[in-house]
């Protein structure tokens, strides 16, 4: 019967220590995440580590409340010895977070109890919740939900407010002027507004210009002879031909 029962409780551990590490690895890659990628960090991306960690934890309950899971609660975890010494057995189980198993870190990784500060803390509340009478806490209850509706009100309306505000100053900006819209096809239909563009003279900048010559601008048609119909163009011999080489 009681090799049964430590075979139970060793299978039970074994699986919990398995789910324990997956949730310290999820755990420990979202830290990752929030530190390392917090600049391209989506909000989607965010809302899937928290389902796989609520998984995660709902899976570790199911566990502990497993009807083949030994009851915890009835089992004494007692230490043996206590050393100030190093202990690298220790160190390596709990990947080097306890060095040594001493008289410092036993009462944090031991304790089955808050902290006195927090003990003493709860105490005090419990005392004075229960000094409250039934009719009193009711209204401090109902006062309280008074408060959390008055809260949710002034946030709606604020919000309501606010998107009102967004679709009236996207409504009121025009997306198009019908003025320039107007002014746009009158100047592709009809070149209302357009400006001409001046062209350049026909013998160009650097084409010199031809200029008459002295002696047909002094002479002219010799007497009894009629005038030529044929004009000529002399050009004088510094113009540039055009198949010159």
């Amino acid at each position: 019967m009681q090799q049964r029962e430590e075979k139970q409780l060793e299978a039970g551990l074994d699986a919990l220590i398995v789910r324990v590490k997956d949730l310290r690895d999820s755990i420990h890659a979202f830290l990752m995440k929030l530190e390392h990628e917090h600049q391209t960090l989506q909000w989607t991306s965010v809302l899937d580590s928290f389902a796989l960690l609520s998984g995660q934890l709902s899976t570790l309950q199911k566990l502990v409340t497993k009807e083949k899971m030994p009851s915890l609660q009835n089992l004494i975890f007692l230490p043996l010895v206590l050393s100030p010494d190093s202990d690298p057995q220790l160190e390596t189980t709990t990947e080097g977070r306890v060095p040594a198993f001493s008289h410092e870190v036993v009462p944090d990784y031991l304790r089955t109890k808050f902290e006195p500060e927090v003990e003493n803390r709860e105490k005090t509340l419990t005392t004075q919740s229960e000094r409250l009478s039934p009719e009193a806490a009711q209204k401090q209850i109902q006062q309280l939900n008074n408060l959390c509706d008055k809260l949710l009100n002034k946030l709606n309306a604020a919000s309501e407010d606010w998107d009102s505000e967004v679709s009236a100053s996207q409504g009121s900006t025009p997306a198009s002027s019908l003025a320039d819209t107007s002014a746009l096809i009158a100047a592709v239909s009809f070149g209302k507004g357009l400006k001409p563009t001046r062209t350049p003279s026909q013998g160009g900048p650097d084409t010199p210009q031809s200029q008459p010559s002295p002696q047909s601008s002094q002479s002219g048609p010799a007497p009894g002879k009629a005038p030529s119909t044929i004009k000529t163009n002399i050009r004088t011999g510094t113009s540039s031909h055009p198949y010159q080489r």
